[in-house]
């Protein structure tokens, strides 16, 4: 008598044709590939565009900063108009003869000229009386106490200074007021601005 508890074999799973699996793995194949090349393509692109911005940034960092060492020289010439108008006092000016005022004028003619040439490549003068003191663009020669004002404002400039663009051409010279009232005597005395015009060392 036959086993009653034999189990019934389950449905066949049809076996692929060789070639069907063939194209479908073909398929995949190709899919991945073309993934990758599509990734590929859009770093390649990626790679080109920062390279174009790169170029384009660079070319006009040369135009701008083309002229540096020129410049240098220039705000030089720039110094001695402004001297040579400051050496006239209002008094000399007021009573000056006519040959005076007239060189004086000629000379703040030039002044202005050359100011309007080195702005035409953007090279202009940094003077920050009354600002916040930065370090980018200022050079500290001497601390003044100086309760009337915050702690690091430029409250004096000894010397201009210039940019060239974003750049510092040359720091401006100035002293900066240490603000708020003067420490007690048992409090560390403050320090003593240097005679010699030296920078200060530490942060301001």
């Amino acid at each position: 008598m036959a086993d009653d508890t034999a189990q019934t074999p389950g449905p066949t799973v049809p076996e692929l044709d060789p070639v069907v699996d063939q194209g479908l793995r073909r398929i995949a194949a190709l899919e991945k590939e073309t993934a990758d090349l599509k990734d590929q393509l859009l770093r390649t692109l990626a790679d080109m565009e920062n390279l174009r911005r790169r170029t384009e940034r660079e070319i006009a960092d040369a135009r701008t900063y083309a002229v540096t060492n020129f410049a240098r020289d220039m705000v030089g010439a720039a110094d001695n108009l402004t001297r040579a108008i400051a050496a006239v006092d209002v008094e000399a000016r007021a009573n000056g003869d006519p040959a005076l005022i007239a060189l004086v004028e000629g000379v703040e003619l030039t002044e202005r000229e050359l100011m309007k040439a080195l702005e035409k490549h953007g090279i202009s003068r940094v003077d920050p009386a009354g600002e916040k003191f930065d370090p980018n663009f200022h050079q500290a020669m001497f601390e003044v106490p100086d309760p009337s004002v915050p702690a690091g404002t430029v409250v004096q400039v000894m010397q201009v200074g210039f940019k060239i663009g974003e750049r510092v051409l040359r720091p401006a010279l100035v002293g900066v007021g240490r603000g708020g009232p003067k420490a007690a005597p048992t409090e560390a005395q403050p320090e003593t601005p240097p005679a010699d015009g030296h920078r200060i060392d530490k942060t301001v």
